[in-house]
């Protein structure tokens, strides 16, 4: 009777320890905590928003109210500030945004959301990897752009203060 029944139970531990190897594969490690001043600064960190309407935000200085992700190494540490910025523009932290007053998003409701991402990113990564550079390449060109609208400014600010001085 035992034996019988133990194939089921060995299968069951197969595709659970293959679950197991396909989830390690597939998922890196982040630590998520809140900032304190006090805490040792790493070098593959990045910060997250955690009060008000940008909740969520990824930051690369430190405010008072903000998570510290850290990562083990720089690859890791990009990857996850892109997954992130990724969830901040696609508005992910909306739903889960409390209070009535100052709104904020929960550490817990925070991990939940980098790992739905990271599994949903993880999912499709080559397509993922395109993506974000093409990303990446609208965002330079976007910084390109404010520029050159700067520098148009400037110049019509230019033009005008010649006349005026003139008279």
């Amino acid at each position: 009777f035992f034996r019988f029944f133990s194939v089921f139970f060995w299968k069951n531990d197969a595709k659970r320890e293959r679950a197991i190897n396909f989830k390690a594969r597939i998922m890196q490690k982040f630590e998520l905590k809140t900032f304190s001043p006090k805490n040792q600064k790493s070098q593959f960190e990045f910060y997250i928003l955690n009060k008000g309407k940008n909740s969520g935000k990824p930051l690369d200085e430190p405010c008072a109210n903000c998570y510290v992700l850290r990562t083990n190494s720089e690859e890791e540490r990009q990857f996850f500030k892109t997954l992130c910025d990724g969830l901040f523009k696609s508005k992910s932290y909306y739903n889960f945004l409390k209070g009535s007053v100052i709104l904020f998003v929960t550490i817990n409701d925070c991990k939940s959301i980098i790992k739905n991402g990271l599994i949903q990113a993880n999912a499709n990564l080559p397509q993922f990897k395109k993506s974000v550079k093409a990303i990446k390449e609208l965002e330079q060109k976007e910084r390109q752009y404010l520029e050159t609208l700067q520098l148009i400014s400037e110049a019509k600010r230019i033009i005008l203060y010649r006349y005026i001085k003139r008279r």
